[in-house]
C-alpha cells in the first residue's frame, strides 16, 4: 500500500504531520507524515541514508525540525525539549545502544529510575526475567559486556521507564544471531502481551515479519509506503530496500 493510499487507525499514539528537517543546505526529511498505530509494533524501513534515524532524532528532540508537528497522544513534542520525553513515558534506544561504558550494569539501569513516574527505589524485576544476563552481571562495566549483552542492557534501561512508546534504532545491528532471536521474543512478548506500542526501524527482513504488525518505508527523504507488514512484498523490497 503507498503512502497517500493507507487506513488510518481509529487512534495513533505517534503522528508525524508535515515534518521537514535540513542539515546544512541538504533536505533530508521531506513533508513526512507518519502515523504510529497503538499497540502496534510499527517497523520503519528503508536503505541506508534515507532519513530513518534522522525522523527518530527529530522525534525525541535531538535535531530540530524545520517545520510539522510531532503529536504524542496528541501533545505536540517539538515544544518540549529533549529531557521532558523520557518522563512522558517514551523509552528510547538510540543506534549504537550508548550505555555509558564506565558504570556498572545497576548504574546503567538506575539512571532511568530518576525520570519515572512515580518512581522506584528498586529495579523492577521482570527486566531480569527478561533479561537474566543482566542479573549475573549488576556489577559488571557496561563497556565491559559484549555487544548482544549491551544491547540488552540499553533496552532493558529503556524499559525502566515503564514506558508507553518504546523507540528502537536498529536493535539487531551488529548482534549474534541467538540475541538477536532473544530480543526478538522480548518485543513480540511486550507489544503483544503488555501491549506497548513499539517503533522500531530495522534492516533485518525475517525479523521485521516476524515482530512487526505494521510496516512503513522512507525512500531519500519522503514517506513512500505505509501498510500491515504483511504488504511487504518482494517488489516493495526490490524498489525499496535492496542495496
Amino acid at each position: 500500500m503507498r503512502a497517500s493510499e493507507r487506513s488510518t487507525s481509529a487512534y495513533s499514539m505517534l503522528n508525524v504531520k508535515g515534518l521537514n528537517q535540513f542539515y546544512g543546505g541538504s533536505h533530508i526529511l521531506w513533508d513526512i507524515n507518519l502515523d504510529v498505530p497503538v499497540g502496534s509494533c510499527t517497523c520503519l524501513m528503508g536503505r541506508n541514508g534515507m532519513g530513518k534515524t534522522t525522523l527518530l532524532k527529530c522525534i525525541m528532540g535531538l535535531l530540530p525540525a524545520a517545520s510539522g508537528q510531532i503529536l504524542y497522544e496528541g501533545r505536540d513534542l517539538r515544544a518540549l525539549a529533549a529531557e521532558e520525553r523520557a518522563p512522558l513515558r517514551i523509552g528510547y534506544v538510540p543506534q549504537g545502544r550508548e550505555i555509558f561504558s564506565q558504570l556498572t550494569v545497576e548504574e546503567n539501569l538506575r539512571i532511568g529510575l530518576a525520570v519515572r513516574r512515580p518512581r522506584l527505589r528498586e529495579l523492577p524485576e521482570h527486566l531480569f526475567q527478561m533479561f537474566p544476563v543482566l542479573k549475573q552481571m549488576l556489577r559488571r562495566r557496561g563497556g565491559d559486556l559484549s555487544g548482544g549483552q549491551q544491547q540488552q542492557l540499553a533496552i532493558a534501561r529503556a524499559l525502566v521507564l515503564d514506558p508507553r512508546l518504546l523507540i528502537l534504532d536498529e536493535p539487531t545491528e551488529g548482534i549474534q544471531p541467538n540475541i538477536v532471536h532473544e530480543i526478538g521474543e522480548v518485543i513480540q512478548r511486550l507489544n503483544r502481551e503488555a501491549n506497548l506500542t513499539v517503533l522500531l526501524v530495522e534492516q533485518k527482513l525475517p525479523f521485521a515479519r516476524r515482530v512487526a504488525s505494521d510496516l512503513r518505508i522512507l525512500d531519500k527523504g519522503r514517506l513512500v509506503v505505509s501498510g500491515k507488514i504483511g504488504a511487504l512484498t518482494d517488489e516493495l523490497v526490490r524498489t525499496h530496500l535492496t542495496v
